[in-house]
Formats: C-alpha cells, structure tokens, sequence
C-alpha cells in the first residue's frame, strides 16, 4: 500500500516540523520520524483506526500531540491532514472536495 499527502496536509507537515527544529535542534527531525511511524502503522492495517467522520480515519502520534487524518482510496491512503490535537478541530474539512494530486 502507497500513501500520499493533499498538498494542504503537506505543506502543514512541513511547517509543523520547521516549527520544532526552531524550538530545539534536532526536534524537527524527531518530530518527522514520529509521523512517518505513524504513517507505517496506519499502512500496516488502514482500517484498524477509529473512522472520525465521513470516511475520514485518524491515528495519533505517540510522542507529539498531533494525528495524522487519512481516507482509504484504491490501494493507498490519503493523508488530509496532519493535525495539532489543539487546532481548530474541523479546519480541514475543507479538503475533503479540493482536489489533490
């Protein structure tokens, strides 16, 4: 199974990270490694997580207070968001019609 990201949920993966290595040297890449794990157990079995709305699944990370919000297309996962647990909980519904690659 491949996974991808909506540009939005890419570029706030990548700010979130930039974010982290300000704050301390080496956090940013901390927090990049607790994502993709996070993106490897949601590979591993993408329907043993919680559905949140529609059709939209979330995994939590482990470390960092953020969850990785995904749906099920064919053969992959689409991450729609990379989400800070303390954010505007319904920001992204948005993308769920915009288009993505």
């Amino acid at each position: 199974m491949t996974y991808d990201f909506h540009p939005e949920a890419r570029l706030e993966y990548r700010e979130a990270a930039a974010f982290y290595e300000g704050r301390r040297s080496g956090l940013g890449s901390s927090f990049t490694i607790e994502v993709e794990a996070t993106i490897d157990r949601i590979l591993e079995t993408p329907e043993r997580f919680r559905i949140l709305e529609q059709d939209v699944r979330t995994c939590r990370t482990r470390t960092f207070p953020y969850a990785i919000l995904y749906t099920l297309e064919q053969g992959s996962i689409l991450i729609i968001a990379v989400m800070h647990l303390r954010r505007n909980p319904g920001y992204w519904r948005h993308r769920l019609s915009s288009p993505h690659p």
